[in-house]
């Protein structure tokens, strides 16, 4: 089961999306290894590439904090089945993840899916360090 204050905070941040075009919220929260915990949300612009999915903007927001090292992400959808991240976000989260960091799929049925980067991004391009 994915931590309670995680899925809590994750849940919440779908109330706090920009999403005027799609009308498709995605909350995040991300776990540092410090036990911070950052609030991700889907924030659309009319030119649709320049759209940051929840997950990057959890991510990007941590890393800008100064944060390296994580121990878990939460991802909700107001989706039926619990939601999965698109390719760009799967690959940030290879740069920035442990291949086995647990990462929750959920929908606010209470449906989930644990996985994690190396499940979600098998053959992904990976850093020359």
């Amino acid at each position: 089961m994915a931590p309670q204050k995680l899925v809590d905070i994750a849940n919440r941040a779908l109330n706090d999306t920009y999403t005027p075009y799609s009308h498709f919220p995605v909350g995040a929260a991300l776990l540092t290894d410090n036990d911070e915990i950052f609030k991700g949300v889907n924030i659309e612009n009319v030119s649709f590439g320049l759209t940051n999915c929840a997950e990057r903007t959890a991510i990007f927001t941590a890393v800008a904090a100064g944060h390296r090292i994580f121990k878990g992400l939460v991802i909700a959808g107001q989706t039926n089945e619990p939601i999965a991240p698109c390719g760009a976000c799967r690959q940030v989260m290879v740069e920035f993840f442990e291949p086995d960091m647990p990462i929750w799929l959920i929908n606010q049925q209470g449906k989930e899916i644990k996985t994690n980067i190396a499940e979600l991004m098998p053959g992904s391009f990976h850093s020359l360090n």
